[in-house]
């Protein structure tokens, strides 16, 4: 056969491939799940991250999901059946928010619902509307409007996503908004409560005042915030003062003791007696306890229910009373504790009730001042301050009934039987064990999972009504399998009927909705079918990988291992790789929240998806990448690339070949070195891959790729033209050069998958994306070559470019005649591609001369022949 395609288009360019073959791609089911006759073992399966559907994607998303890419299109050449789903993560605080914003709407559920409701406003990030002009809806209508914007941006996100070349299924996605997956959700925690896994309590509850919710210990951030120590003289029994310093004067009528360091000798006097509050004139008790610091202010401290976690720690050991005084609204509630019984300290909690924190705060420190009972002025300060990592203002702790999820903080057998499996289970790379190893062993109380929101999974159970119409919490009724989905706020619970709701002797639901990650946790059972296709889920679970960002190990890797620790006694995948950061110049992450983000859309118009991709497989994991917008310069060595794999393998199979590339034909040393070297490419490339070492995978296919355009097809050009096309020298060098193309579209077929599959097109039937990866036998000749030689002939080319460069020659210039100095054993090598180097350096006379190192000497430059007419 003559195996010079008709095909080859006289321009390649990278434009339009990604519509061309993206297109081909979904019509031939070349990424879709095939289940047919499949065992466990035909199986890689994929835990892939559902993305936030709420706003657009980052540049962050597509770093890290192309570093989950270029794996799956590995595994899937490799012959295993990929299954790679696609979720959309699209309930809960962000996507509330974002509608808030779009539409400027706020959702009020003691409002009617309205039909064919119009908002307000309709796009845009409406940010510039204040929360008071937000117009205020019933919770369904806020919940039609959160439904609509989701679908939207999803549609936005998959365009995206198939943009860039996610070798993703998409006949399999999920949202976790959707029906099957709130009754997966719910089917779940049901579980969880039969198991006694998850239960009620009133307790201290992180609260966000602004969003009107708990929130739970995965989801705070410490930021530094200014703040002011001041001084306030405590009365001793004897009338002396004992001074504390406090952050939090605006919770003085909330102390319920002052506590010290046990080994501290300035206060061990005083454990066991009692000091009086000043202006409220309460009775608490001095106690010790090993959490005081005595190095902080004045080394003892008031205990408040609650200023912070640490209050909520000392009030749990210490067994004492709760005197809460902060409103969910973030304000002073009006009625005073109870032990606030003198008429002065009645007046002055008085003056506080109904104020902000702020105000609470100026107010009672002028009262203070008054008073005489703060001695000198405040000390400013900065120090940490616990924030809601979606809120604005400081987290609040009030009292509140929430659910909760057991996970280890109050079991000492479920927290060791956690850390076992994570350790049974491999990190990629390793060191982001400790940070999982680390939130497991502090975590200091169970997940706390209701959400006081609309838009998420509502939690399955109603509450009977005694005869007072009280609710019975203690008698919770959970939804049936059969019931599920359910919405407790408008469906029914079995044996009741809804002219009981509300009434006593009836039943009230559950308003609450679940934290997103019991959804986002359960997303290995709701991409795999779990209860819902047995078959599915046997053939995918535990999944081979989890990919995901570092950020996430504490809610999203944790919860998940939680959750199938509970369900199914076992760890949900084999790997978990781990992205790092993407950073901007100045080293600082890249977040929606410090407004330093870039969005991908115009980058991947600009540079083509090839050049993105490669940009972002040139990362390890765990390692952290900058990226500057105003200069990409990753992103156009890549895009450099993927032109030059086009260009490069167009001017190889442009050499006609009669018959086969096959092996034996491959007969010189310098074309047996160049494949026998590309050959150990393939043993690195699959080495690094198998360990989820990508960049390195592409690092030594790159490396090889230039080497081979930049001197071996310059080096073996002059035979490759020769007119005798049944030449054997000729034949050798077209073949090898074949056989390294061949070789090397499919090494780069996950990087830069559009290039690779338009140049395989040109002799190939099939997908480069469904080829066999390469073994080393593809490339090899039937006689292996020597590597070295590839090497030296490269080091001698270079020498003889640099000495025409020297001399400020074109290197078209003509050499006389050239000397190569090396050692005995590189001679030997050296001329066995005499001929070669002596035709790609246009030189007449080639020698030898022993050297120790290698150099080329003695050269005689020619005339440049005049050009033609």
């Amino acid at each position: 056969m003559t195996s010079t395609p008709a095909n080859i288009p006289d321009k390649p360019k990278l434009e339009g491939l990604e519509s061309k073959w993206g297109e081909r791609w979904e019509a031939d089911g070349i990424h879709r799940f095939n289940r047919e006759g499949a065992t466990r073992a035909d199986v890689y399966s994929v835990d892939t991250p559902p993305p936030t559907a709420s706003g657009s994607l980052h540049i962050g998303h597509v770093f890290s999901y192309t570093h989950t890419d270029v794996v799956s299109r590995y595994q899937r050449m490799q012959g295993k059946r990929v299954f790679y789903p696609m979720g959309w993560d699209d309930n809960g605080l962000p996507t509330e928010r974002r509608v808030q914003n779009y539409y400027g709407v706020r959702c009020d559920p003691s409002l009617p619902y309205i039909e064919n409701f119009v908002p307000p406003h309709d796009g845009g990030d409406g940010k510039s509307i204040k929360a008071a002009d937000q117009q205020p809806i019933s919770r369904r209508n806020f919940i039609e409007l959160c439904e609509k914007l989701t679908v939207e941006d999803e549609k936005a996100f998959e365009a995206l996503w198939r943009q860039l070349g996610l070798s993703v299924d998409w006949t399999q996605t999920y949202r976790t908004i959707g029906d099957e997956a709130r009754a997966q959700s719910q089917l779940a925690f049901v579980k969880n409560i039969e198991r006694g896994e998850a239960y009620q309590a009133d307790a201290p509850t992180l609260w966000d005042v602004t969003f009107r919710t708990a929130v739970a210990q995965a989801e705070l951030e410490d930021r530094d915030q200014p703040g002011a120590y001041h001084r306030l003289g405590f009365t001793k029994p004897d009338g002396e003062k004992v001074f504390i310093e406090t952050t939090r004067p605006e919770l003085l009528p909330a102390c319920v003791a002052l506590v010290a360091h046990p080994d501290d000798e300035r206060y061990q006097p005083l454990f066991g007696t009692t000091v009086t509050t000043p202006l409220f004139g309460v009775e608490v008790p001095v106690l010790a306890h090993k959490l005081a610091q005595p190095d902080k202010g004045a080394g003892i401290a008031m205990i408040c229910t609650f200023g912070d976690v640490t209050d909520v720690i000392w009030w749990r050991e210490l067994g004492l009373p709760n005197r809460s005084i902060i409103g969910k609204d973030g304000r002073i509630i009006a009625e005073a504790p109870d032990v606030i019984t003198s008429e002065g300290g009645k007046a002055a909690y008085a003056e506080l009730a109904g104020k902000t924190i702020f105000s609470a705060k100026k107010t009672i420190v002028e009262m203070l001042q008054d008073s005489g009972d703060m001695v000198a002025d405040p000390k400013p300060i900065q120090h940490p301050v616990k924030f809601f990592e979606k809120g604005d203002k400081p987290l609040e702790i009030v009292s509140t009934r929430q659910w909760y999820v057991k996970n280890g903080a109050s079991d000492e057998n479920l927290r060791a039987r956690l850390i076992q499996r994570g350790r049974e289970m491999d990190f990629w790379p390793d060191f982001m064990r400790v940070r999982f190893e680390n939130w497991v062993e502090g975590l200091t109380g169970d997940w706390l999972i209701s959400r006081q929101r609309f838009f998420g999974v509502p939690i399955p159970v109603w509450y009977p009504l005694d005869a007072e119409g009280e609710p019975i919490y203690d008698q919770a009724i959970a939804a049936t399998p059969e019931q599920l989905p359910v919405d407790p706020s408008s469906d029914v619970p079995a044996g009741y009927e809804e002219s009981q709701r509300g009434v006593p002797g009836g039943f009230i639901g559950e308003v609450d909705v679940m934290d997103t990650w019991m959804t986002s946790s359960l997303t290995p059972q709701l991409a795999g079918g779990w209860e819902r296709d047995p078959e599915l889920f046997e053939l995918v679970f535990p999944y081979d990988v989890r990919p995901q960002g570092q950020d996430i190990i504490r809610t999203w890797l944790f919860s998940t291992l939680l959750r199938s620790e509970l369900e199914h006694g076992v760890v949900p995948w084999k790997n978990a790789t781990i992205s790092g950061f993407i950073v901007d110049p100045d080293r600082k992450k890249m977040s929606k929240s410090k407004g330093n983000v870039v969005t991908p859309a115009d980058m991947l118009d600009q540079h083509g998806s090839d050049a993105v991709r490669y940009w972002a497989a040139s990362s390890r994991l765990g390692t952290d990448a900058a990226f500057d917008p105003k200069n990409p310069t990753q992103i156009k060595i890549g895009r450099r690339l993927a032109i030059k794999v086009l260009n490069a393998s167009k001017l190889v199979l442009r050499y006609e070949l009669e018959g086969e590339a096959s092996a034996e034909r491959v007969t010189e040393p310098l074309d047996r070195a160049m494949l026998t070297a590309l050959g150990t490419v393939i043993e690195q490339a699959t080495a690094a891959f198998d360990e989820f070492n990508h960049a390195r995978a592409l690092e030594v296919t790159e490396a090889f790729f230039w080497t081979f355009c930049d001197d071996y097809l310059e080096l073996v050009k002059e035979r490759a033209y020769t007119e005798d096309v049944n030449d054997p020298a000729r034949v050798s060098a077209v073949v090898a050069m074949r056989r390294a193309v061949d070789v090397m579209l499919r090494l780069f077929a996950p990087f830069i998958p559009f290039a690779t599959e338009e140049t395989w097109s040109w002799t190939h039937e099939g997908s480069v994306h469904l080829a066999n990866w390469p073994v080393t036998g593809d490339a090899l000749a039937a006689e292996a070559g020597d590597t070295r030689l590839l090497e030296l002939t490269s080091q001698a080319l270079t020498s003889i470019r640099g000495a025409k460069t020297d001399a400020k020659a074109s290197q078209r210039t003509p050499v006389l005649r050239a000397t190569i100095a090396a050692s005995a054993d590189d001679i030997s090598l050296l001329e066995q591609v005499q001929s070669d180097l002596a035709s790609v350096g246009r030189i007449e006379s080639l020698g030898f001369e022993a050297a120790d190192e290698l150099s080329v000497r003695d050269i005689e430059l020619g005339e440049l022949p005049p050009k033609q007419a």
